[in-house]
């Protein structure tokens, strides 16, 4: 059926091959994407945090990934969907790699996007826009009003 007038047509479908022209990789590689309660008692969002849990692992099959939220109608469709966090831009920032290696850019994002160690204080300076940061192993990638980007080799039982 026809949608109602003045309503919005449904949008297609996304395939996979709509969410990024980048090359495969060839190792598999994974994003664990976590609720921080520490980073979002440091944000002071006024959305309640959402329970903790265990975190989403998202496979990384290309080269280059956006994160952000989707938005149908700009037709933006990130390969990491952090829809639940209203502190995430729609194109918040870009994972990079040349298979070995990870970076992050923040691509204009209202909030910012961090960089930390695993041990010791949150990050408190957002990387700048346009700005490309390599990530060291076992970095964090702070990121809204409580996500965190931990990158790391995907291991056996891991979505692939």
């Amino acid at each position: 059926p026809a949608p109602a007038a003045g309503a919005p047509a449904a949008d297609p479908p996304t395939t996979e091959a709509q969410r990024s022209v980048a090359p495969a990789l060839a190792d598999p590689w994974v994003a664990e994407v976590w609720i921080d309660p520490d980073w979002y008692a440091d944000q002071d969002s006024s959305d309640p945090l959402p329970s903790a849990g265990v975190p989403t692992v998202v496979p990384l099959r290309t080269t280059s990934i956006l994160v952000g939220r989707t938005s149908r109608s700009r037709n933006i469709h990130p390969d990491i969907d952090l829809m639940t966090d209203n502190g995430i831009s729609r194109r918040h920032c870009q994972l990079t790699t040349d298979g070995k290696r990870w970076w992050v850019e923040d691509l204009g994002s209202s909030n910012g996007t961090y960089v930390g160690g695993p041990i010791g204080p949150l990050p408190t300076t957002p990387l700048s826009p346009g700005e490309k940061r390599e990530i060291a192993m076992d970095e964090r990638v702070y990121l809204g009003a409580w996500s965190r980007i931990v990158i790391r080799k995907a291991a056996p039982g891991d979505p692939s």
